[in-house]
């Protein structure tokens, strides 16, 4: 079915970050965007098609560009601890009792989260892939998959490296790259990181991914001692990924905390997309990345909560505001990194990190994964009637994910009145209640 949407202000986040005044997004029944722009330039509707009027502004879904959203289940546990600590004292050693269903139960509770949050499409790297997929599906939004590859004891027999890449390989060939209604799900390859596997498997996944024109979704200089340990054995995790031909295909970089100047340049020459975690990164003392140099190199550069265990929410208007501090603070330029800049991120550049040009914007073409928010807050205090520069700066320093009222993902609605339209909040909560008892130390 054929839909219009029509507000007082709508935010496609084209390049220019347009502020469109009485504007309209038609959708056509395969769920894609026909149209976005003035009313008075809109085309004529057909008989059939349904015309729904928004108070307030359209803008696109956010793009959460790394996270582990399953782990919604291992909130608070080893609060204080360095990274590598947690990780191997706490997380892996919980993550080795997580069963399928549990993972289903932590997942299907984070997308429920993000949709709330006005997040459609999330940048998945964790175990049980199938199990992630029947989540997202089931809340009805989007991600892009990389079931985690690792190697490490303190997660118990997973297969060992090659029995993990060959299953990816494996459930791309059966059923595609993308697939679902409105290519929800779309399939990548997640080695966690150089610390976490030899040479030779980043080398195998890198092939594997290329052959088939996935993404490859890895840690990337996230700490200060993991980057030196890896500087020492490699030069730098860029440059090995590069020397290994990973870096030949399409690449997600998560957290480039500690990448030089040579790194950011390579990164650059291969198109490599970043994902920007500034809340995870604060919260684990992990650094702060240079947010402005890579911009100002041309990386697609997009925003993750990283896990909602060591952020600890799913929160990405929290992100784009900590993004934007952050980098004035670094700079001591109060004008780095300004509301529209940070908006883009959060939206467009999410997409871009992905190596996507079908969602994160409202123009002709993309996935119509469109978000309503309510302007009749406080933190709208003119409204709509204002200039567009207040309208950014309101949306982007003072609203947040209260202000989200109905979400649509691939033209479908899945946030009506800021209730779920496809599942049931208490049975989602019940069930991520107890996995997470049975999981606990």
């Amino acid at each position: 079915m054929a839909r219009r949407l029509r507000a007082p202000v709508v935010l496609p986040c084209d390049r220019r970050c347009s502020v469109l005044r009485d504007a309209v997004v038609d959708i056509d029944a395969t769920g894609r965007i026909v149209h976005c722009g003035p009313r008075t330039e809109a085309p004529e509707t057909d008989p059939d098609t349904v015309v729904q009027d928004c108070s307030g502004l359209l803008m696109p879904g956010l793009v959460n560009a790394h996270a582990h959203t399953p782990m919604t289940l291992l909130r608070g546990l080893g609060g204080g601890l360095p990274l590598l600590d947690w990780l191997r004292e706490v997380i892996w050693p919980a993550e080795a009792r997580l069963g399928a269903e549990d993972i289903r139960a932590g997942m299907r509770l984070g997308s429920l989260e993000m949709l709330r949050a006005g997040v459609t499409t999330s940048a998945e790297m964790y175990f049980s892939g199938r199990a992630v997929a029947e989540a997202v599906l089931d809340v009805g939004t989007r991600a892009v998959i990389a079931p985690a590859v690792i190697d490490t004891p303190a997660l118990g027999e997973l297969g060992g490296w090659r029995s993990m890449v060959s299953g990816i390989s494996r459930w791309i060939d059966a059923d595609g790259l993308r697939f679902g209604p409105g290519e929800r799900i779309e399939l990548a390859y997640g080695p966690h990181s150089a610390y976490t596997l030899p040479p030779e498997a980043l080398r195998v996944i890198g092939e594997e991914a290329r052959q088939r024109g996935a993404l490859v979704h890895t840690h990337v200089a996230e700490t200060s001692a993991e980057d030196a340990e890896q500087r020492r054995a490699h030069g730098s995790v860029p440059r090995l990924l590069a020397e290994l031909g990973v870096l030949d295909g399409r690449v997600l970089a998560a957290h480039g905390v500690h990448l030089d100047d040579t790194d950011i340049g390579l990164f650059a020459e291969h198109g490599v997309g970043v994902a920007h975690c500034p809340g995870s990164n604060a919260k684990l003392a992990s650094g702060t990345a240079r947010l402005s140099e890579m911009l100002d190199a041309g990386l697609p550069v997009g925003l993750g909560t990283d896990g909602p265990s060591s952020n600890d929410d799913l929160d990405l208007w929290e992100e784009l505001q900590l993004a934007a501090m952050f980098a004035r603070t670094r700079t001591g330029d109060a004008t780095t990194f300004d509301s529209a800049a940070a908006l883009l991120t959060a939206t467009r550049g999410g997409a871009r990190a992905l190596h996507r040009d079908d969602i994160g914007s409202l123009e002709a073409g993309c996935w119509a994964d469109v978000v309503h928010v309510d302007t009749d807050t406080p933190a709208f205090v003119c409204g709509v009637d204002t200039s567009d520069e207040r309208i950014l700066a309101n949306l982007v320093w003072a609203a947040g994910a209260e202000c989200v009222r109905d979400v649509w993902v691939a033209g479908t609605e899945v946030l009506r009145e800021a209730e779920p339209t496809r599942v049931d909040p208490p049975e989602v909560r019940k069930a991520a209640r107890a996995a997470a008892a049975r999981i606990e130390p």
